[in-house]
């Protein structure tokens, strides 16, 4: 007797994706790749314990409250991915090895260890497909009707990291293409006591980086990557202070480069 194909979502649990503003006008797409730190219920709890699966290991803490805020202050289109980076990452290619990891900084993810491949397929095809399939169809109908497109990726970064403290406030990352990162290098040097990382505390590469490459990079569009300190954003003040300043940097940059 065939054995029926092994799935990872159960009807009643939420999609991959949610697109908020969809009839957004803003030449910006958002992006948040670590929204959450949700795990579909056949997964359990990977092996770790709540504390474990409330740190950065699991999601970009703060980063979809941000992500949020400036759609709508921007009047921009959003793309959150709904399912914890270690279901699968949606910022790495799918021949990573971290791409659904088996360690994370120091912690080990007993769940992620010995995956049939029916299982790594599941997570592919119902987690990391539908997230790049919204981000690039969203991109190829903007193409198609004319419309100017930016990329902006939103993420969060830990003020210490294996004991190390971080003193940036906010990190902008790019690779090959630094239009927009230098105009908004520019634009954010004008607010007196802000620390900013350039491709700090983490650099874009192909071998380390999905979003930015593959949806950025390959497109030929205006592209950037925000990392923002998790001890700013964790509140929801802090979410909103940071998204106002992203929108003020943001339309002021693309009015730079437009001039």
């Amino acid at each position: 007797m065939t054995q029926p194909a092994y799935t990872l979502l159960e009807a009643d649990e939420p999609p991959a994706v949610t697109i908020q503003c969809g009839d957004g006008q803003s030449p910006f797409l958002l992006v948040c790749e670590h929204a959450s730190r949700a795990l579909p219920r056949r997964l359990g709890d990977l092996g770790l314990d709540e504390t474990e699966c409330r740190r950065h290991i699991a999601w970009d803490i703060g980063a979809a409250g941000v992500a949020r805020h400036l759609s709508r202050q921007l009047d921009a289109t959003l793309v959150l991915q709904n399912y914890s980076r270690l279901v699968i990452d949606c910022n790495r290619s799918l021949d990573r090895p971290d791409a659904i990891p088996a360690i994370s900084e120091w912690t080990e993810i007993p769940g992620n260890r010995n995956l049939h491949s029916s299982e790594v397929s599941a997570r592919i095809d119902e987690v990391y497909r539908p997230f790049q399939q919204a981000v690039a169809g969203e991109l190829d109908s903007r193409l198609d009707n004319g419309r100017p497109s930016a990329l902006v990726a939103v993420h969060s970064f830990t003020p210490v990291f294996k004991g190390t403290a971080r003193p940036w406030h906010v990190g902008l990352l790019y690779n090959r293409d630094a239009r927009l990162g230098r105009s908004l290098f520019d634009v954010m040097q004008q607010d007196r006591g802000l620390v900013i990382g350039v491709n700090e505390p983490y650099a874009i590469s192909d071998q380390t980086d999905y979003t930015i490459p593959v949806h950025g990079e390959r497109r030929g569009i205006l592209h950037i990557e925000f990392e923002i300190r998790q001890d700013l954003i964790e509140s929801e003040d802090g979410q909103q202070d940071w998204a106002g300043r992203l929108e003020r940097w943001l339309g002021a940059s693309l009015q730079r480069l437009s001039g």
